[in-house]
């Protein structure tokens, strides 16, 4: 298997629109006094993970890819609605701060559907765990106690009531570059859905 620093996902990007409004919730508490604690990721880099790989041989990416597109090509485009945050593993202990997905999780247990086989032939077999779509924002896991309580808290409100909608047209296979500040994430892929 490759290092690291080839670690591939599927995932839904959003749209330039879908990000900022995302970038006006995340922001104000990005800006505060507790959440300079937090890690929080760049908003041009959220997507909707709908398969994480890990580590993959370099000689087995064309077919992951292929997999992927066939996978979108299964699939017609799908709304997403982004509502509310919270925290895991919950608000009591907050690690990772998140923006819930309200509308679109079909769609997206669809996209995982279809990527299971071809996947399973490949050696990553069906994921058993139950999925839980959302946006990863920010890892408290440097933070303690209080402040931890006060960043999820001050997420939470400031999503209190938010919105926003966009349509899933693309399934795109992403490469990590983990070091030197936050991850960087490259499209190999972009599938368009139901083509």
């Amino acid at each position: 298997m490759a290092d690291a620093a080839e670690r591939l996902f599927v995932a839904v990007a959003l749209p330039p629109d879908a990000l900022e409004a995302c970038r006006r919730v995340v922001d104000p508490v990005r800006a505060t006094g507790p959440g300079r604690d937090a890690r929080w990721v760049r908003i041009e880099s959220l997507h909707l993970t709908v398969r994480f790989l890990g580590p993959t041989a370099p000689d087995l990416v064309p077919d992951v890819g292929l997999a992927v597109v066939d996978a979108a090509a299964a699939v017609a485009p799908f709304q997403v609605e982004l509502a509310g945050a919270g925290a895991f593993p919950d608000g009591r202990h907050p690690r990772t701060l998140w923006l819930g997905v309200d509308r679109g999780n079909d769609g997206l247990e669809r996209l995982a559907a279809a990527l299971d086989a071809p996947l399973d032939r490949l050696g990553w077999p069906p994921d058993p765990r139950a999925r839980r779509p959302h946006l990863t924002v920010a890892r408290t896991d440097a933070t303690r106690g209080a402040t931890s309580h006060a960043i999820a808290d001050g997420l939470a409100q400031a999503a209190t009531g938010w919105r926003t909608a966009f349509e899933a047209r693309e399934l795109t296979l992403f490469r990590s570059h983990l070091g030197d500040g936050p991850p960087r994430y490259e499209a190999l892929v972009v599938a368009r859905l139901g083509a």
